[in-house]
């Protein structure tokens, strides 16, 4: 198939949401309206139905109606990526086709990690070959461990780099040894993604293209500014500022999508709740979240 010119990807961006209803049906009248406000923030590009976006608990019906709605609401000419990972590779395959049809520019593919003692570096090889044939649009790798629980291998990642189709990855380890040995691992056209706020500082020093960063849908002035900060080569201000968004980004690790939910509507925005099977957060945990964001809205202001 004819390859799209290789897809650009600096700067930072944020893993939305996708909210749900009382009745726990996705709402894309809620979906539209929060997803205007992350239009109207200074992110680089977005990324729906990834891990934050609860992908992993909605059906291809529900997946393609999110898709649409977000598209109809992300502005043309911010990368607009879609998670389309899937167990088998055919799955995946059907997946990256839909979201291209429904205007993705670009999709987000999870290793499969189900039958995690057979997930070799060859299988891996083999899975992320066929998508990226068959894929209409670009394909990131996405590596998440701590939920797969299985590790796409560098020496794997070195081998689909070459890959036409295969744009980049987003690496949500907060491993800077491992990002490093990405970066060093691959051609300079390959893009390294980090997904860990934590360590975006040190992520940025060893040579990412950019962020994919739950923070990000929070306090995106900030996590933008620690990307601009680190670019510009203001080191002793990037690590101050680092230093600042440390206890906000583990707390929204910690507590995943609830966290990621409740800090939301902290700052004015309506993503739901969690899908259950998933609780929302605590009351105590919510407080902790409030003045962790109260603490970065006033060192960042």
């Amino acid at each position: 198939m004819p390859y799209n010119d290789p897809m650009q990807l600096p700067g930072v961006y944020a893993p939305l949401p996708t909210p749900f209803d009382d009745d726990d049906r996705l709402d894309v009248d809620r979906l539209k309206r929060s997803y205007e406000q992350f239009a109207a923030g200074p992110l680089a590009g977005f990324v729906v139905l990834g891990s934050n976006g609860e992908a992993a608990l909605m059906d291809d019906d529900e997946s393609d109606r999110a898709i649409a709605a977000a598209r109809g609401v992300i502005p043309r000419g911010r990368p607009f990526i879609v998670g389309t990972g899937r167990e088998s590779t055919s799955a995946a395959i059907a997946a990256a086709r839909r979201a291209a049809d429904l205007g993705a520019d670009a999709v987000l593919v999870r290793t499969p990690g189900f039958f995690k003692a057979q997930m070799t570096a060859e299988v891996f090889v083999r899975h992320y070959t066929a998508v990226a044939d068959a894929s209409p649009v670009p394909v990131l790798l996405y590596n998440f461990t701590a939920v797969t629980g299985v590790n796409l291998p560098v020496a794997a990642v070195a081998r689909l780099a070459t890959h036409p189709n295969i744009a980049g990855m987003k690496e949500s380890g907060g491993d800077v040894a491992q990002l490093a040995d990405l970066v060093s691992s691959t051609p300079p056209s390959f893009q390294v993604l980090a997904g860990s706020a934590s360590t975006m500082y040190a992520s940025l020093c060893v040579g990412v293209t950019g962020a994919i960063l739950a923070l990000a849908a929070v306090v995106p002035e900030a996590c933008v500014r620690l990307y601009t900060l680190t670019r510009q080569g203001r080191h002793d201000d990037s690590r101050t500022l680092q230093r600042e968004l440390v206890p906000l980004a583990r707390l929204l690790s910690g507590h995943g999508v609830a966290g990621l939910k409740a800090a939301l509507k902290i700052v004015g925005i309506d993503a739901g709740a969690p899908r259950r099977p998933l609780l929302p957060l605590s009351e105590e945990a919510t407080a902790q979240l409030r003045q962790a964001v109260g603490r970065v809205q006033e060192v960042t202001a």
